[in-house]
């Protein structure tokens, strides 16, 4: 009796994985290699064409912007002084005299 069942069961489970719809492909597909002739990594991003966190071509900025991309770090790195500390595994770390600067956010 349990072996009867258990057809019952792989038959409906097949039938829902013939019947299903295709999975459909995105509209942007990224792919980035990065290593050695001996050792690789690969990655591929699939993600709506309005995806915030694919970027296809680089914007460009005007004169204006570049201004005020640089007086906000000159104002950031004022307020927060960031600095280079090895720690006691010798590793280098920043730090900061502010709070909340390593997470790169300002009111700025």
């Amino acid at each position: 009796m349990a072996y009867g069942s258990q057809t019952v069961a792989m038959a409906l489970l097949l039938g829902m994985i013939l019947l299903s719809p295709p999975a459909r492909a995105q509209e942007v597909r990224i792919d980035g290699c990065v290593g050695t002739w001996f050792s690789s990594n690969c990655v591929t991003r699939w993600g709506p064409a309005n995806d915030p966190f694919i970027r296809l071509v680089p914007q460009t900025l005007d004169s204006a912007q570049r201004a005020r991309m640089r007086e906000r770090d000159r104002r950031w790195a004022a307020r927060c002084h960031p600095a280079i500390r090895q720690d006691r595994y010798g590793v280098s770390r920043y730090v900061y005299t502010m709070p909340g600067c390593e997470f790169g956010v300002s009111a700025f």
